[in-house]
């Protein structure tokens, strides 16, 4: 998405100028050419770039974050390496993504054009915090329709919509259940567990013990997606016996007790160790970790999102499009068990970005 070129300075971009010290015309940095360039040709807004949201997405933008502030020269294979990724560069990593838009270059490990900083919260939270001018970038793991049920077309129209990743949320349970038989549920136990009207393993093959259901906290993305895709509403009631905020409370809470199921993300399952996943059968298919939770027709699969608002800055530009290369979606993507986009999802995504400078 071209961005409009005018001299317009966004309630973001204000919001963000007045509370960076030293920081002048920090909207400018809506196209190629526009009021966001020095003379030299750089762009200006080199305040730290923010974002805020989703446990689920944290894992991807906190690692290219972590990447991105280290700014490791190009021969430093072990963590950038452009040659491996058919990138003709020897710039060091945020100098090379960062100049695609603009940005003069440090030539300086440790020293980015500017730092990315990177919070955990939920994606409910990530995405009111770009609506309210507070961070850049709203890391979401539901569509914001469904975190925001009451908000009116016009608002939804102004979030932009930047899928980085696919999450195929497994199920897991205590290693305990799985050792003793648990390796599979049907669609229909897992709604009816969360609705509590199945409240002991021995209901489903397994051992005579109470069954312990975890939800996510309501706000995250990842219980919002789990309602929509299990129970077709993404409002739908469910009775989980106890919510947490985040997958890492998830995980510690499911490696710590005996009796438990869990939605997860992809990222915090431990396949042989104390956060086991298990198969689900949905409509006459069986879907398994590690062999087919990726495929287009598993339900509890979602897009991974990165939402900013009203339209993309170049510093935003910038570090999305990092993700979305070869060398992104390898390195922050793949690595936390996520599923890379395909080339054409990719490319769409690119297509909303700004022009290169």
């Amino acid at each position: 998405m071209t961005q409009d070129a005018s001299n317009r300075v966004t309630r973001r971009r204000f919001v963000q100028a007045a509370s960076a010290a030293g920081i002048v015309g920090a909207a400018g940095c809506a196209s190629t050419g526009s009021s966001g360039s020095t003379e030299s040709g750089g762009s200006s807004d080199t305040s730290p770039l923010t974002a805020d949201g989703s446990s689920t997405v944290y894992p991807i933008t906190n690692a290219a974050s972590s990447l991105w502030n280290g700014n490791p020269p190009a021969d430093d294979k072990e963590y950038w390496g452009p040659g491996q990724y058919n990138i003709d560069t020897d710039k060091h990593l945020a100098d090379y993504f960062a100049g695609l838009y603009g940005f003069e270059a440090t030539g300086e490990r440790s020293t980015p054009p500017f730092l990315v900083n990177v919070a955990l919260s939920h994606s409910g939270t990530g995405v009111k915090a770009v609506q309210e001018g507070r961070v850049d970038i709203g890391d979401s793991s539901a569509p914001v329709s469904d975190e925001l049920p009451d908000a009116d077309q016009s608002t939804l129209d102004k979030y932009v919509d930047h899928v980085v990743g696919v999450d195929g949320q497994p199920i897991v349970v205590s290693k305990e259940i799985k050792d003793a038989g648990v390796t599979s549920l049907t669609g229909d136990q897992l709604r009816k567990i969360y609705k509590g009207e199945i409240t002991n393993w021995s209901e489903v093959g397994g051992p005579d013990k109470d069954i312990q259901a975890i939800g996510r906290a309501e706000g995250s993305g990842t219980d919002t997606s789990f309602r929509a895709n299990l129970y077709g509403d993404p409002d739908a009631p469910i009775s989980p016996d106890v919510r947490k905020g985040q997958n890492q409370q998830v995980k510690t809470l499911v490696s710590n007790t005996d009796n438990a199921i869990a939605y997860i993300a992809l990222a915090f399952v431990e396949e042989d160790g104390s956060v086991p996943p298990i198969a689900l059968e949905l409509d006459g298919t069986t879907y398994e970790y590690g062999k087919n939770l990726g495929a287009k027709g598993y339900p509890l699969s979602r897009d991974l999102h990165c939402y900013t608002w009203e339209d993309t800055s170049m510093k935003e530009a910038a570090f999305i499009n990092m993700i979305l290369t070869d060398f992104g979606q390898e390195n922050f993507v793949a690595s936390n068990n996520y599923f890379k986009l395909p080339e054409d999802r990719r490319k769409n995504q690119r297509d909303k970005l700004p022009d290169q400078a």
